[in-house]
């Protein structure tokens, strides 16, 4: 199979969706990959390492996207759309769910999507989406960091507090992946950190360790809310949009100068006041609170995970190339689950509930 990779354009994204290693891996397995220059070189994977695996170098994004398998990090950005082509196959993140033009393109443009978000494991978990949730947890303990300090706008506390000083109230919205590493990182740094869920499961194993955890409901989110210094959004609903837990009324409430680090903002987000924003401008003030919303921040450690990210998604990529996708799908109920979009409709089920459609037989 012939096999294209693209480079990232979004912004400050300078993840690659295949490190040399996995271009030498499917090589071996009798593939022809395709790599754009300067793919990976920003990271450390400068050209010459995918020639000595054996890639093809090519000079434009046409020439990567006129393969049968296109593997990306993030989804295609508006500029990218035209050079989808009917047949081809995709296979990246694309949280089709908050972002319907893009939906709409790879329907009219005869594609197959495969999005690793949807991807799920033997046990029901989700092996594609987990590498990077658990960097985005941790990141959202750094950028709360950041977004308490003055020049960010913050109320100038340090999270860990210091002697003598009380540290900083951290809620976390979530008790997954995400919201786990999230808050095993903020209370490795010395905050105050309670985790909210519905599911005393999920809610255990933080507790064990020593975490707070509280049942989530409006009345538990709105109470605490009013005393919290950093609130980390982690909700998720695999295939469909976050769920709303944060209105503006509830924002007003909060203290001026917290924070508000909403990481299910590639799903809409969890906060009525969240937008989407980039690394170049990160954060912006919404009813006195500072809000993080960039869309892709596991791009910040763009080495760590794409080294992450390779190694969760090969094991898919040859499936899909030494099988052919039918026979993959018809094999993996799992990564079936990925599919989303095939023949110009939509095919999995939450996808399409968001998308308000009716979802088509794959």
């Amino acid at each position: 199979m012939k096999i294209g990779v693209p480079r990232e354009i979004k912004d400050h994204e300078f993840r690659v969706s295949l490190t040399p290693h996995g271009a030498r891996e499917l090589i071996r397995a009798g593939h022809e990959v395709f790599v754009q220059k300067d793919a990976g070189s920003a990271i450390g994977f400068p050209d010459s390492m995918y020639w000595d695996a054996g890639a093809i170098l090519v000079d434009t994004a046409e020439e990567a996207y006129s393969n049968e398998l296109v593997l990306k990090v993030k989804e295609p950005q508006q500029q990218e759309y035209p050079l989808m082509k009917q047949g081809n196959m995709f296979f990246s993140y694309l949280h089709l769910a908050s972002c319907p033009t893009l939906a709409g393109a790879l329907i009219q443009g005869g594609v197959i999507a495969i999005g690793y978000e949807t991807v799920t494991d033997r046990h029901g978990g989700l092996p594609l989406l987990a590498p990077m949730s658990q960097i985005a947890g941790r990141l959202a303990v750094q950028a709360a960091s950041a977004g308490l300090t003055m020049p960010n706008g913050g109320s100038g506390l340090l999270l860990s507090g210091a002697i003598g000083v009380p540290p900083a109230r951290i809620m976390v919205l979530g008790a997954g992946t995400v919201g786990g590493n999230a808050a095993r990182l903020a209370s490795r740094m010395g905050g105050d950190v309670t985790v909210f869920d519905i599911n005393p499961d999920a809610l255990a194993p933080l507790e064990d360790s020593g975490i707070k955890t509280c049942y989530s409901s409006s009345y538990t989110i709105e109470t605490h809310l009013r005393e919290t210094d950093v609130l980390i959004g982690a909700t998720l609903i695999p295939g469909k949009n976050a769920p709303k837990l944060i209105f503006r009324n509830m924002v007003k409430t909060m203290k001026p100068g917290s924070v508000l680090v909403d990481v299910s903002i590639d799903q809409g987000g969890c906060s009525e006041t969240s937008r989407p924003t980039t690394h170049t401008s990160p954060f912006y003030i919404d009813e006195g609170v500072v809000h993080y919303c960039v869309t892709n921040m596991p791009a910040l450690v763009s080495r760590t995970a794409t080294l992450a990210l390779t190694h969760a998604t090969l094991p898919y990529i040859l499936r899909i190339a030494n099988l052919g996708l039918d026979t993959a799908l018809e094999r993996d109920a799992g990564l079936m689950g990925g599919l989303q979009v095939r023949g110009g409709h939509i095919t999995h089920s939450a996808v399409a509930e968001a998308l308000r459609q009716e979802p088509e037989s794959p």
